[in-house]
């Protein structure tokens, strides 16, 4: 099969007469969930779906090449546009299968703000300290302040984000620069929404990081591509996770380096079990280690650990690897022949200090179609996971490590790069509004799995 938009179906295992982009956002729940802050289904400004798909099926492709190499016997792969959206809402469809679910806050809205001069911005704190002090730098009301915290630090888990009139109205009246100089002395970082796309970022940059050492991984006959690879993992929230989970999917075993007590996330609720759904979704399937990166010993532990491993990523932010002593060339003294890859925020391209790099500053600085919805985050993870399958696959024919460098800035031009709409077919199915009855429609048997929650099965499937 040939990676490109026409050439991926609509429907795959979804038994649903899917005609075009519309029908998958609204079928799938992308509709339902980027439309939480609209307080109705809406469709994304752009063809998430469609654009995701084509990611995939590019990796799907890679992926044969490398299981080729290797001497693994597959000669097909095929994924859809339908299997893609259910990618992209897996962390909600998940959070609504869960054995309580949370509820969505009510009420609709969400940044990005305005200033008095029209320009349109959104903001981003490390903390609830750091939120306080803005507000306060501005004298709003603390109590107001102190409500709104909750809205905006879930709006990542609930797609909405509904604050106070009372914030949203004292920014349109302050020009921009103030709130520049305020955000600078208060630790806030503040964006301005780009009035030109972004588009001319590479996804991602592969580089040749010193010889390699013998075959990747153990493979086996009727294995999947990356079975007998090892992954070690050292990521958190969404972007890294996300491609560790997609190298899962594609059959490597993924080692997922956590601090003392265990990631944080672990615990947000709503839970499925004993752990958080939208962290399952993730992070299912992965055998966890716990080291603490803060220590000497610790970081010893982890170079031990990659000098067992075929592939080492970690979303690290900047200067952090240098700090440790663990940057690609580090872990290639131990494991010669590794592929050491980092997914950041912004990479390089705002320098060595760049301000906080989550997804949806970075959608404001790209020029994204904004949503609430972790459409960068997803497609991050992606973009991520596609360029370690290609590392690999010149790892394999060169005898060379590589490094390879992905950023949700990069995967965010890849989005504009592709964002033209092409899927123009008028929606002729109904729009889902309910991510929980999805999971229980038979039409999507094929295409979910209930593993503690309702979550996708693979993206792919190999013959």
């Amino acid at each position: 099969m040939t990676s490109t938009l026409t050439a991926t179906p609509w429907s795959g295992p979804v038994d649903l007469p899917l005609g075009g982009e519309l029908d998958v956002q609204a079928a799938c729940g992308i509709m339902h969930v980027h439309g939480r802050r609209f307080g109705r289904p809406t469709a994304l400004g752009l063809d998430y779906a469609s654009i995701l798909a084509a990611e995939l099926d590019a990796i799907g492709v890679s992926a044969l090449d490398v299981a080729l190499l290797r001497g693994v016997p597959l000669e097909a792969v095929s994924t859809s546009v339908a299997q893609a959206a259910l990618l992209a809402v897996s962390q909600y469809l998940a959070a609504a299968t869960a054995d309580e679910p949370g509820p969505v806050p009510a009420g609709v809205g969400g940044p990005p703000f305005l200033s008095s001069d029209g320009v349109a911005f959104e903001v981003e704190a490390s903390d609830a300290e750091v939120w306080r002090r803005f507000w306060a730098a501005l004298d709003a009301d603390p109590g107001v302040v102190a409500s709104a915290w909750r809205p905006f630090q879930h709006r990542f888990a609930t797609a909405t984000c509904p604050l106070p009139p009372e914030l949203t109205g004292l920014t349109a009246r302050l020009p921009l620069v103030r709130l520049e100089r305020v955000a600078v002395s208060t630790g806030m970082t503040l964006v301005r929404v780009a009035h030109r796309a972004v588009d001319d970022v590479p996804p991602y940059v592969v580089r040749p990081l010193g010889p390699g050492a013998g075959p990747v991984g153990s493979p086996r006959p009727g294995a999947l591509p990356l079975t007998g690879v090892v992954v070690l993992e050292s990521c958190r929230r969404v972007q890294g996770p996300m491609a560790g989970h997609l190298l899962w999917q594609l059959g490597a075993s993924v080692v997922r380096v956590e601090p003392p007590g265990g990631d944080l996330l672990r615990g947000v609720p709503p839970m499925a079990g004993a752990v958080s759904a939208r962290f399952h979704a993730l992070n299912r399937g992965k055998r966890v280690v716990t080291v603490d990166l803060a220590t000497v010993a610790g970081r010893r532990e982890l170079l031990e650990l990659a000098s067992g491993a075929d592939v080492f990523l970690h979303d690290w932010g900047p200067g952090k690897a240098a700090a440790w002593s663990l940057r690609a060339r580090d872990v290639a003294r131990v494991r010669p022949g590794i592929v050491y890859a980092h997914a950041s925020g912004w990479g390089d391209a705002l320098g060595p200090r760049p301000p906080l790099g989550t997804d949806f500053v970075v959608q404001a600085h790209a020029g994204v179609p904004p949503s609430l919805m972790t459409i960068v985050d997803v497609f991050g993870g992606v973009v991520c996971a596609r360029g370690v399958v290609d590392a690999l696959a010149v790892r394999i024919r060169s005898g060379t490590g590589q490094s390879v460098a992905s950023s949700l800035l990069s995967a965010a031009s890849r989005l504009n790069a592709r964002a033209t709409r092409r899927c123009t077919a008028p929606l002729s199915v109904p729009v889902c509004t309910d991510l929980a009855s999805l999971a229980r429609d038979q039409r999507f048997a094929r295409a979910l799995v209930s593993d503690g929650c309702v979550v996708p099965r693979s993206a792919w499937e190999f013959g």
